[in-house]
Order: structure tokens, then sequence, then C-alpha cells
């Protein structure tokens, strides 16, 4: 069995990151917990990123580039409402089938706001500098209306909500969203 590189060992700690911040957050993950789903030393985990802050910005900033990355590919060569349409289906079903990639968003803005109330400016920072590239990568397909892009992002984080606090596909909270942002049966409950 070949050995990974350095490279591939930081990726797969993003990934084990995210995994474990996504269930527990910010304060409740151990770096312990992170090495250990990774079958690395936690010494060897400080090789690669100076400590548990750097490791949640990493998986933060990989959420936000996934995330990014999904309405980015959706929208291709679509404008206005059948890029609306196929940036929210294509995002529905990625938080359906990774749900981890949905719970980790929601304890980006958690931790954001822990931060902050403890005078630290950095996460903040970061996820806010993602989140611009984000209204940025929608905003254009969506006709460059500031009303439209927030109106869509704002479907979107109540998508995140609903679905974090685990309504079932069919429910009535889900009546007055646009088909496309329907969650239509894909989760498992």
């Amino acid at each position: 069995m070949a050995r990974m590189s350095a490279e591939e060992r930081r990726e797969s700690v993003i990934r084990a990151a995210t995994a474990e911040f996504a269930r527990g957050g910010y304060h409740g993950t151990s770096t312990e917990a992170i090495a250990k789903r990774v079958g690395v030393s936690q010494p060897y985990l400080f090789r690669l990123f100076p400590g548990k802050k750097a490791i949640f910005l990493a998986a933060a900033e990989r959420c936000v580039e996934d995330t990014i990355r999904t309405f980015g590919e959706a929208s291709k060569g679509l404008e206005g409402e059948e890029a609306l349409h196929a940036m929210a289906d294509a995002y529905t079903r990625v938080i359906a089938e990774r749900p981890e990639w949905l719970m980790m968003q929601m304890q980006m803005y958690v931790a954001v706001g822990a931060a902050e109330q403890e005078g630290d400016t950095e996460f903040g920072e970061a996820v806010r500098a993602g989140w611009m590239r984000l209204w940025d990568t929608v905003h254009l397909p969506l006709g460059a209306d500031a009303n439209e892009t927030t109106t869509f992002l704002a479907y979107g984080m109540l998508i995140n909500c609903l679905t974090a606090m685990g309504f079932p596909p069919g429910h009535r909270v889900w009546e007055g969203m646009y088909p496309s942002a329907q969650i239509k049966g894909r989760l498992e409950h």
C-alpha cells in the first residue's frame, strides 16, 4: 500500500474534520477525534495544521467552495429563473445526499456567533468572505439583481433550517417553496 502524501493526508483531515465538526460543532469536537478518524496521531495532525481553529476554517472553506462549485456547475450557461431552479435543485439534492455538508454549514454560523461573542473575529471574517463569494456566484446567473439573489439565498437558509430540524418531504412547511427547492422525498427520516 502506497503512503499518502502530506497533501493527501491534509485532504483526509479536512473530510474527517467536516464530519466531526458537523456532528459536534467547534467546541464539542476534539482534535483527538479528528486524528482518530483519519488514523493519524495528534502531533502529526498539528504538522498539517497549526491548530484546531485552522482545521475548522479549512473544513469551513471546503464546505463553502463545494457549495459555490455546486451552484456554478448547476447554473452554467443558464440565467434567470432557469438558473434559479437548476441551482435550487442541485443544492437540495446535495444536502439530502451529504447531510454532513448541511450540518457543517450550520456549525459554521454557530461558530462565528460564538467566536465573535468572545472577541475573536477570525471565524467571522473567513465565513463572511466565503459567503460573499457564494453571493457573487448566484448573483450573475440571477440577472445581477440584488433582490433575486437575496430571495434565493433566503430560501436557501430556510431550506437549511427546515432540513436540519428534520421536517420530512411533503410536510406542509415545504408548500410555500418553489418546486425545485422542495426536498421531495430525498431525506430519510
